[in-house]
């Protein structure tokens, strides 16, 4: 099997950056993910398990992956589960603090959302936001949210969208009342273009979307996006052609785990023979820029 020797060759024995990490505890599979997390588990054949951050940074470093951007998650006004607090991963990111980068999450359904977003940067030193526009049930597009994106605009930090369909309540009645035309990354573009200070990830090949998303990065200088949530040999052959051309100083590496977890992702990379030097920008220095590492 093909080895990444980009990784091997590297100085630092971790030099990969995971943009894209869930909790492995009961906080987001079970508390914040209830029902619709056990219906994308039983649709695709998959457990939800538990795990340790300990056990975790494990098996990232036996990957060669040293620095991983931990999620905030806040569906509660769409879902009614309880959301992951930011608290929550600002403590776990004092933990590890040479491992996690914590991303906040903010439900832009709740009065208190611009508040929040605040808070979570100037008292508890988050790094940045997570928007899962189809759990959270919302158009970013939609002028009652530009509050709140001026204010993290002002604030300086990243955000991360949703992009694409979702797993979530996938194959339940009405996939759960969850609408998946919240992840169209064209709703996205017009956060981008009106707010040209603000660093957007646009997480995950956005299928069926991937074109859309494709030319928003092209055409977007403050737009990027991930390969997290798929494996390697089902992204469509569109996104790895760009990924590896024209634009590969905006494409990151992520999992999306515990769904997916970075080993067999990396072990599928290296069959893609990516040249090195774009290897190096995906898997790490992109991110590095992006983080502002």
């Amino acid at each position: 099997m093909p080895t990444l020797d980009v990784v091997a060759d590297h100085e630092d024995d971790y030099p990969i950056i995971d943009t894209h990490c869930h909790q492995p505890t009961e906080e987001f599979l079970h508390d914040a993910g209830g029902l619709m997390m056990e219906d994308a588990a039983n649709k695709f054949g998959t457990s939800i398990e538990t795990d340790t951050y300990d056990h975790l940074i494990e098996e990232y470093h036996e990957a060669g992956i040293g620095t991983t951007v931990l999620l905030g998650w806040d569906a509660e006004t769409n879902t009614g589960n309880p959301p992951v607090p930011n608290d929550y991963v600002a403590e776990v990111r004092d933990e590890y603090s040479d491992f996690f980068v914590g991303f906040a999450s903010v439900d832009p359904l709740k009065e208190d959302c611009v508040e929040e977003a605040e808070r979570a940067v100037k008292d508890l030193d988050l790094s940045g936001f997570k928007f899962q526009q189809i759990a959270q049930g919302f158009d970013p597009s939609d002028p009652e949210h530009e509050e709140l994106w001026a204010t993290i605009e002002d604030l300086g930090v990243p955000v991360v969208f949703h992009g694409g369909n979702s797993t979530l309540g996938a194959g339940a009645p009405g996939g759960r009342g969850l609408k998946i035309k919240y992840g169209n990354p064209m709703l996205v573009d017009d956060v981008a273009a009106e707010h040209q200070d603000l660093d957007i990830l646009i997480a995950h090949p956005a299928f069926p979307w991937e074109k859309e998303q494709l030319a928003i990065c092209q055409q977007k200088g403050n737009v990027y996006m991930d390969l997290s949530g798929w494996m390697p040999r089902y992204i469509d052959d569109q996104v790895l052609h760009y990924a590896k051309s024209l634009l590969s100083d905006k494409v990151m590496f992520g999992t999306d785990y515990p769904m997916i977890e970075p080993g067999p992702w990396l072990d599928q990379f290296a069959e893609l023979e990516f040249p090195e030097d774009v290897q190096r920008k995906i898997l790490w220095e992109n991110a590095e820029k992006f983080l502002g590492l």
